[in-house]
């Protein structure tokens, strides 16, 4: 419903709304609100608060000459109702407004303001020159996924009665074989694992609710169930850039966890060398109380014959495939069966199957006529179809 109030009104979208709901849910801590402009310059110069590690500032200044005009005629103390999607999301008691520097605040985000780089040019785009302060309320929190997924990961530890819970952050774009591996390396040191599965704000993705069926499937058919749990985890521009990491550490030790499981290619880890030894950005962590394990990256290689850690396996890269989630992707949004060594051909099947619905003209002729049948009358899904036809291209006695 679109405002009836007197209050001036702020418009923001889905992503600056997450990032808000973020903070009152907890899940930010030490976070608990907006940045004053003291604040921000005192997180510029320490990136800690109260001792401990936060990377960025956090402020409201949304983009738009219309916002821009409402902020610049704010006055302290007056309450001011912030819309998202037309609807009245939160308000918010003004204790300030100042300027703010949207090249460096991105600059801050990526390391870069360099608009050819995607996130920036993307990011830039929201942000806007003037910022308010103060404390907000959420409007409505009954919807609000964040505190049903934490009490749904409580209830899980709860069950099984873990001693240890183990968070995984993945896209899953499409679940590869190296996903499944890093699950169940994790699982083999852990009592529960949490897979938080990025939900972003943009379609480059195989879309949410595919990736996290194929997901729930290898999950229901290939590992121990009562210990997995899926929640959702959008991806906003707070996890952005090279403090991507850190703010994962964050949100996943409030939701619950005491360990987190990366791989040694994640983008946001930045390993150096410093005084004898490989370091990275973990190191520099202050008052985050969450165990962080590097896996080793996995490839498939030719010459071991199976999926192996890229810091174990003896033979050069010409030996190795690795699993490009992008390239991966392409062959199925190409309408391509990816080979089992890098997709599990059920997750394909189900995949192709929804990419492109109604694809055959009459499945059932051609599931008769090039297909072994077993002389029944059945009805064939799409996904069957794929199913049968990669037993077809796995056939090697003419070969």
């Amino acid at each position: 419903m679109t405002s009836s109030r007197k209050n001036k009104t702020l418009l923001i979208d889905k992503e600056a709304a997450s990032a808000l709901e973020l903070v009152k849910c907890g899940l930010l801590k030490p976070l608990t609100g907006l940045m004053s402009k003291k604040e921000k310059e005192s997180i510029l110069k320490t990136g800690l608060i109260d001792g401990n590690t936060f990377p960025l500032p956090f402020i409201l200044a949304p983009s738009g000459k219309k916002n821009e005009e409402v902020i610049k005629s704010l006055v302290v103390g007056e309450e001011l109702t912030i819309l998202c999607e037309d609807k009245e999301f939160a308000t918010l008691i003004v204790e300030e407004t100042f300027k703010t520097d949207p090249n460096r605040r991105t600059k801050y985000i990526y390391g870069t303001d360099d608009l050819s780089h995607p996130g920036v040019k993307k990011t830039i785009k929201r942000l806007g020159s003037w910022a308010v302060n103060g404390e907000y309320k959420l409007l409505n929190t009954n919807n609000n996924q964040n505190f049903k997924n934490r009490d749904i990961i409580s209830s899980a530890k709860k069950m099984i009665n873990a001693k240890h819970t183990t968070a995984l952050i993945m896209a899953a774009n499409p679940l590869h074989r190296s996903n499944e591996r890093l699950i169940r390396q994790t699982m083999d040191t852990t009592d529960l694992l949490v897979i938080f599965l990025l939900k972003p704000y943009n379609n480059q993705n195989l879309d949410y609710d595919i990736r996290k069926e194929a997901l729930e499937f290898f999950i229901n058919n290939f590992l121990q169930k009562n210990r997995v749990v899926v929640v959702p985890l959008e991806n906003s521009y707070v996890f952005a850039g090279y403090n991507e990491l850190i703010i994962n550490a964050i949100v996943t030790k409030n939701y619950g966890c005491d360990r987190l499981t990366i791989s040694r290619d994640h983008i946001g880890l930045g390993i150096f060398y410093d005084e004898n030894a490989n370091k990275s950005i973990i190191d520099n962590l202050v008052g985050i109380d969450i165990e962080i394990k590097l896996e080793s990256e996995y490839v498939y290689c030719n010459e071991c014959t199976t999926l192996v850690g890229k810091n174990t396996c003896p033979h050069g890269q010409h030996h190795q495939i690795s699993y490009h989630a992008n390239s991966i992707l392409e062959l199925l949004e190409l309408g391509l069966l990816p080979p089992t060594i890098l997709v599990r051909k059920e997750i394909s099947a189900f995949i192709l199957s929804k990419l492109f619905p109604n694809r055959f003209r009459n499945l059932e002729k051609l599931y008769s006529t090039i297909l072994p049948v077993a002389g029944l009358l059945e009805e064939h899904t799409e996904s069957d179809f794929y199913l049968e036809l990669m037993k077809l291209y796995q056939t090697t006695s003419l070969t």
